[in-house]
């Protein structure tokens, strides 16, 4: 079974004395935390929620932190590290939430993971304005988280410090004694300091060298967020105890008195605002949409429905018209020299010998190929069978065959022109009709 107790006491807290007290106080009597979830019947609403005001996020920090989730979250409406994180990547990530409010009323809490969010609360204050307000308590681990926003505004009675870190141990001996329960536990001699023993002198200073140590690293985080050096952070910060309101102020523990309305007011209007590289706000305070998701994401984000305009789409609609007739004109033009190219193409393949010039023609015309083959077919029955077509359409001697060759002198030349082979088969045909008779 696994002891709350136990689980408490085991971890280093960055938390005010009282508060520790009350959760392990909390532990010790319920035992199991399986089995106080079964008493309970239910688990107790956890009060904080993220609210979205004219395009600032209010994201509380309420009751001891604790690293992750849990019961112990649950029954103490307290805030876990882990969804504090993912609540404010969520608004920085909103190109509509124009800012951050850090609601704290926390004694402070678990050690583990508050190093990291401070970090990331500090990274933001490079996107957008974070502050930190404080109406209740700002304390220990939660006065980490707080000074690491780029301003911290409190209520005249804040309370404000406990910087330090505890741990606790819990010595059941006089109970075991009285119960005759008897412990034994062996630990490898090869690390002896895996289980110390705080009731010892040698044991209960390494526990203190643990505990300076992270002291030390809350120390100089602080130091830094504030702008101030280690030193006056120990010297003038309460010194591990608590400051109220204006003396916090003086310390430099805060910036100045306020009250939560006034810092989301001061936010919510742009014209506090630093300017940043965003489209979607304007000096009315006013945001532009331009899709009905980028509507949603600004009601989301908390803004009026006044406050939302949305854009004009008659520079999308020019542009896209002009986009579609360059597409027209370049497709037409493509279309255009294709279809060119394959009207010349044809004309070619349907071309014979002696039909050049009207091939040339027919191009030069933009005929079809199939009016320049009704042409060239016109052509043929225009010139009919006669010696002149045929000597036209023949192909010009080849140079073997022409006078002027390489032949003896005295040889013989044969003019084979259309004409006299004509007369050459005319006297064929006439010597045969004589040789009958």
């Amino acid at each position: 079974m696994i002891d709350a107790f136990e689980l408490a006491a085991s971890r280093p807290w960055l938390i005010q004395q009282e508060a520790l007290e009350t959760v392990l106080a909390v532990a010790n009597r319920c035992g199991d935390p399986e089995a106080l979830q079964t008493r309970l019947g239910r688990p107790l609403d956890n009060a904080r929620t993220v609210s979205m005001r004219d395009g600032v996020a209010v994201i509380p920090v309420t009751g001891p932190i604790f690293r992750y989730a849990n019961l112990f979250t649950e029954i103490s409406g307290a805030t876990s590290t882990g969804t504090l994180a993912r609540d404010i990547q969520s608004a920085l990530d909103n190109k509509y939430v124009r800012a951050i409010v850090l609601d704290i009323n926390s004694p402070g809490g678990e050690a583990t993971g508050i190093n990291e969010l401070g970090k990331l609360i500090r990274a933001g204050r490079d996107i957008k304005p974070i502050k930190a307000y404080a109406g209740g308590t700002m304390a220990s681990a939660a006065f980490w988280l707080g000074s690491a926003a780029d301003e911290v505004i409190i209520d005249e009675t804040a309370v404000l410090g406990s910087i330090g870190v505890l741990m606790s141990y819990l010595d059941t001996s006089a109970r075991d004694a009285k119960s005759d329960v008897r412990t034994v536990e062996i630990v490898s001699s090869q690390s002896p300091d895996k289980r110390i023993n705080p009731a010892t002198d040698e044991g209960r200073a390494k526990v203190q060298s643990i505990v300076d140590a992270l002291a030390e690293v809350f120390v100089n985080a602080v130091a830094s967020n504030r702008g101030v050096t280690p030193q006056t952070v120990l010297a003038d910060f309460g010194r591990g105890g608590v400051l109220i309101g204006a003396a916090a102020v003086k310390a430099g523990m805060a910036d100045r008195i306020g009250s939560l309305e006034s810092v989301i007011a001061e936010l919510a209007g742009s014209a506090s605002l630093p300017k940043r590289n965003t489209t979607m706000s304007n000096d009315k305070g006013q945001v532009t949409v331009a899709t009905t998701e980028d509507l949603r994401s600004a009601l989301a984000a908390g803004h009026a429905a006044e406050h939302i305009v949305i854009a004009s789409n008659d520079a999308a609609i020019a542009q896209a018209r002009a986009e579609g007739e360059a597409s027209g004109r370049e497709a037409s033009t493509a279309g255009a020299i294709t279809a060119e190219r394959t009207r010349i193409a044809e004309i070619h393949a349907l071309t014979r010998e002696g039909f050049t010039a009207e091939a040339n023609a027919a191009i030069e015309n933009g005929d079809s190929p199939a009016t320049f083959a009704l042409a060239m077919v016109k052509a043929a029955q225009d010139r009919g069978i006669t010696l002149e077509a045929i000597r036209r359409d023949a192909p010009p001697a080849a140079t073997h065959a022409r006078p002027g060759d390489d032949r003896g002198e005295g040889a013989k030349v044969v003019n084979l022109s259309p004409k006299n082979i004509f007369a050459a088969r005319r006297q064929a045909a006439n010597e045969a009709s004589l040789a009958k008779k």
